[in-house]
């Protein structure tokens, strides 16, 4: 039996669907970032907290899980590899309910290890997209996080 319905013909249509080729396009491009990324232990995610905090210093919690469009709970399961390995730590403000996320000197080093592999497989993405369409790209997904972002 076929089906009448032309929105789940659009719906299973991975060539049209855009949560579906999101979702194939972060999966493929996860897997390829956490394999340049293992000699150091890291997964791209770990690595994506880490440089976050290092390149905007101390931040509270919730404006990390802003910047990073992330619910709370999944940024603090996310964060205890990371304070586990003395990478990160959580301090609190004058105002005890605010939780501070700062990177440690070790955290930095592990930044700094890690960051080759990280530049070797950027610049292999951007070889393969062409250096012209990258900045393209990025400017789109920027923009579909801000049309989708404020439902």
């Amino acid at each position: 039996m076929t089906n009448s319905n032309p929105d789940l013909d659009e719906l299973t249509d991975v060539g049209f669907c855009a949560h579906a080729n999101l979702r194939r396009a972060m999966r493929v491009t996860s897997q390829f970032y956490d394999a340049a990324l293992k000699p150091t232990g890291l997964r791209a995610t770990q690595f994506t907290l880490l440089a976050v905090v290092e390149r905007r210093g101390e931040m509270p919690l919730s404006k990390l899980a802003d910047v990073l469009v992330m619910d709370r709970t999944t940024l603090t399961r996310n964060l205890q590899p990371l304070i586990k390995n003395r990478w990160l730590s959580i301090g609190r403000e004058a105002d005890e309910r605010v939780k501070l996320v700062s990177i440690s000197p070790a955290g930095k080093a592990i930044v700094a290890e890690a960051m080759p592999f990280w530049r070797q497989a950027q610049d292999q993405v951007i070889a393969g997209l062409g250096g012209e369409r990258m900045p393209g790209m990025i400017k789109d997904l920027r923009a579909l996080v801000d049309v989708v972002g404020g439902s």
